[in-house]
């Protein structure tokens, strides 16, 4: 078998069998396939497309070129959730704790932020001595005590995905959907679980802007999760504008803590309840959502869900006692007030130039190699749909870096738009696909 030969079945738009599909991963994988060549197949990918039998093959060969974790010894299902990724998206640190406290085993494996958007592990890591890197023995003791645990991919989780991701970032081959599908999955399956809730997100500030793309993608990763027999199920979820009032890491932290701890009952509690009662009904830990939904709301009521995180925080070696009114975290020596130059209400925001705003103020890299400043970030007064007065605030920039703070300061103005009419505030939650 030859690698040109596999290219040019694709690039003439042939379906490839599961041997063409091994020979590649696994020759990529092991450095028998060089780059040129795996770049483009992943163009013909990009332009040809791969049915529902290839997906499922490339992401499980993908799977199967690292580690797969098992959890059998642990009862019950496990269950985690991932999202493709938006401006102040930090349903993790929410849901995460919820679905533990309800005795349920989430093992779940996050990444960095990159670009505009927030990676959990970022957040994490602003939590003083919380550590993100941990073995696979160190990941089974934190599962096992807490029901829980919060960490990086290591190196033999999916290597595939992870050279092959690098390759199509700098080969403009990341906006192919069968190429998305089998990098998620090939993650979460690698990850031991029995079911995964979905948050794709859809809108200005997320990956996939246009609805119509991005609920191809969700039904894709259902399809393909199922046929590799896992139970499935994905909102699709609005992006238009930032997912609650915070975007920063530490920001963000503080305000899951809140929404924890039954202090915020906005958009982003709202979508972390749903998410969290989703994820039980998956985990066959109740029969119904009815059920489901009135769990989470205890488990926060009681304030069970706080402990939880607490105690995870605990186990991977944070302080616990720096969540408290967000005074252990780090915090911006500087803030500039963002005013309304004009009296109406809220019409627009970009989630997308907010996020931008805040990877300026150095909340998020331009390049892996970038340094986050845990503390800098945005704080939003005023939601879509908010009225608003000249000269109020509007957002306040929290930052570290004087020589920054302009060029943040106009990416922030650009985002809002203001005007007369009065604004229907659209749900969250768009559509289910199960």
């Amino acid at each position: 078998m030859r690698m040109y030969d596999i290219i040019r079945h694709k690039r003439d738009g042939l379906a490839l069998t599961a041997e063409e599909i091994a020979f590649f991963v696994h020759g990529y994988a092991d450095g028998t396939v060089p780059d040129y060549q795996a770049s483009a197949l992943a163009m013909a990918i990009y332009w040809q497309g791969m049915d529902d039998a290839e997906v499922l093959v490339m992401t499980s060969e993908m799977r199967d070129s690292g580690k797969v974790l098992d959890w059998s010894d642990l009862p019950g299902l496990k269950v985690d959730k991932h999202s493709t990724g938006g401006v102040g998206d930090k349903t993790s640190l929410i849901l995460a704790p919820i679905v533990a406290a309800a005795g349920v085993y989430v093992p779940m494996i996050s990444g960095r932020g990159l670009g505009h958007t927030g990676g959990t592990l970022d957040k994490l890591e602003s939590i003083p001595g919380f550590q993100v890197h941990l073995s696979e023995e160190r990941f089974r003791q934190v599962l096992a005590s807490t029901h829980m645990a919060l960490a990086g991919q290591t190196e033999q989780i999916a290597p595939t995905d992870r050279k092959l991701y690098a390759l199509r970032d700098v080969t403009a081959t990341v906006e192919s959907i069968p190429l998305i599908v089998s990098s998620i999955l090939s993650k979460k399956l690698a990850e031991g679980i029995d079911a995964l809730v979905l948050d794709v997100k859809c809108g200005a500030g997320a990956f996939m802007k246009d609805a119509q793309q991005a609920e191809q993608l969700a039904r894709a990763l259902v399809k393909v999760g199922k046929r590799a027999g896992k139970k499935m199920v994905a909102l699709l979820t609005d992006m238009d504008q930032p997912l609650g009032r915070q975007v920063g890491n530490a920001l963000e932290v503080v305000e899951s803590v809140e929404v924890l701890c039954g202090k915020s009952n906005g958009v982003l509690a709202e979508l972390s309840f749903e998410l969290a009662a989703r994820m039980l009904v998956a985990a066959d830990a109740f029969v119904d959502l009815a059920g489901a939904r009135q769990k989470v709301r205890d488990l926060i009521g009681s304030g069970a869900a706080m402990a939880k995180f607490e105690e995870v925080v605990a186990a991977q070696g944070g302080d616990p006692d720096s969540l408290h009114n967000g005074t252990g975290l780090p915090r911006a020596a500087h803030a500039r007030e963002l005013r309304a130059e004009a009296t109406g209400i809220v019409q627009r925001i970009d989630a997308e130039a907010v996020g931008m705003a805040a990877m300026v103020l150095g909340a998020g890299r331009s390049t892996v190699a970038d340094k986050i400043d845990p503390a800098v970030g945005v704080s939003l007064h005023r939601k879509v749909g908010d009225p608003i007065q000249k000269g109020e605030r509007l957002a306040t920039l929290r930052y570290n870096d004087a020589a920054r703070i302009d060029a943040g300061q106009a990416r922030l103005q650009k985002a809002y738009v203001i005007g007369p009419e009065a604004v229907a505030k659209k749900p969250i939650i768009r559509q289910v696909i199960d």
